[in-house]
């Protein structure tokens, strides 16, 4: 009787095995990559954006003859505050690899906890430097967070470079930042840097946070009353909205030139997108290119989602592409650790070039900061177009 009783209770098991075990089964056969975002609240264009686009590479590897994957997005509503819980959430999934977040706030939240787990994360979007650096002399790195879109210095300092050899822009600058956010502040402070490096006349610097993100009339008569033809806005869409409404409310029409993270402003419900016409901003990606490698992408993705994609949809693309030819090339398995497959991606992001839809010869120090350069688009009709010089 005994005997029977084992027999029938490895059966029992082995067809619980065969039948509901198709989430051991995926464990062993594809690499489980996690990301948290916020995919609702006002930044959800962002985290969205990042989901489908990472959701199509996913698709289009796994159509491939090679290794398979899997993609999950947590919501953490751009909130440090809730991307730890995402994280945990994620780990218990059984995350292998991250994309970490889509904010910087966010991101600089779990950094630790990626180093902690020896965890291999390529954020697609989180650019200030905290999120890859413990201190604040950026020198000590969390060793296992990677960026994929260039850093907030970068965009200060090309940004300065860029108005300054553009004077048909405009010669005198406004500044408006918002001080409570670090990849606002990171901005800023080294374009005003730079300006002053290279002799770019900054005439007014004001900043505003979480409590006064809906008036600009201070900032913006300041800016008016110091003769400043240009306003760089180095902030999200949502605040840049306001200032582009309320300044066309004044009468002051100088020109507006923002960074990455303006893209999205054009598709801000209840927004009246010819305020948007003529500004310009910085971003590795341009929707209207005609390179083969970005042209399909947009029409894949248009055919997909029913929208062209941002400049977060196409970072995050480009790390889903990274993550997969750095894994093939390392001859990882979905079977090895954490810690192994961290080894084998750190390896091959620190020595090899990508060609991606967010830029050519693409590369990574040890700190896991890329090096890229920034390309310049203008709102025109409607939509982005990239400037040629």
């Amino acid at each position: 009787m005994k005997l029977k009783k084992i027999l029938a209770m490895l059966a029992v098991s082995s067809m619980l095995v065969a039948c509901g075990g198709s989430g051991d089964s995926s464990d062993n056969e594809a690499f489980k990559i996690g990301c948290s975002g916020p995919l609702t609240g006002d930044a959800a264009v962002y985290g969205n954006a990042v989901k489908n686009a990472a959701e199509l590479a996913v698709e289009e590897i796994n159509e491939k003859d090679g290794i398979q994957l899997e993609f999950k997005m947590e919501d953490d509503q751009a909130d440090p505050e809730k991307s730890p819980t995402a994280y945990g959430t994620l780990k218990d999934w059984g995350m292998q690899i991250g994309l970490a977040t889509v904010t910087s706030g966010a991101g600089a939240a779990v950094s630790q906890n990626y180093a902690d787990d020896t965890t291999f994360a390529l954020t697609p979007s989180a650019s200030s430097p905290t999120v890859i650096y413990k201190d604040a002399d950026y020198t000590d790195s969390f060793e296992y967070v990677y960026q994929m879109c260039f850093t907030d210095p970068n965009q200060g300092v090309a940004s300065a470079d860029y108005i300054k050899a553009h004077t048909d822009l405009g010669t005198k600058v406004a500044v408006i930042y918002k001080s409570d956010d670090n990849y606002s502040t990171g901005i800023y402070q080294k374009f005003v840097a730079e300006a002053k490096e290279i002799g770019l006349e900054v005439v007014s610097e004001t900043s505003f946070d979480n409590s006064s993100a809906t008036d600009f009339n201070v900032q913006l008569k300041d800016a008016q009353a110091k003769g400043a033809d240009i306003v760089y806005l180095p902030i999200y869409y949502q605040p840049a909205s306001l200032i582009l409404t309320q300044a066309n409310k004044m009468g002051y029409a100088p020109s507006f030139f923002g960074v990455d993270g303006m893209d999205g402003i054009l598709s801000l419900e209840g927004f009246d997108k010819k305020l948007a016409e003529g500004v310009y901003l910085l971003t590795p990606f341009s929707a209207d290119s005609t390179d083969e490698l970005t042209a399909n992408f947009v029409k894949k993705y248009e055919d997909k989602y029913g929208e062209t994609p941002n400049q977060f949809a196409a970072d995050a693309y480009d790390c889903i592409y990274a993550i997969y030819n750095a894994l093939t090339e390392g001859k990882a398995t979905p079977d090895m650790s954490n810690s192994e497959i961290a080894d084998i991606l750190i390896e091959q992001f620190t020595s090899m070039e990508f060609n991606g839809i967010t830029g050519s010869n693409v590369t990574w120090s040890k700190n896991g900061e890329v090096s890229k350069s920034p390309k310049a688009v203008v709102i025109k009709d409607g939509v982005y177009v990239g400037v040629e010089d």
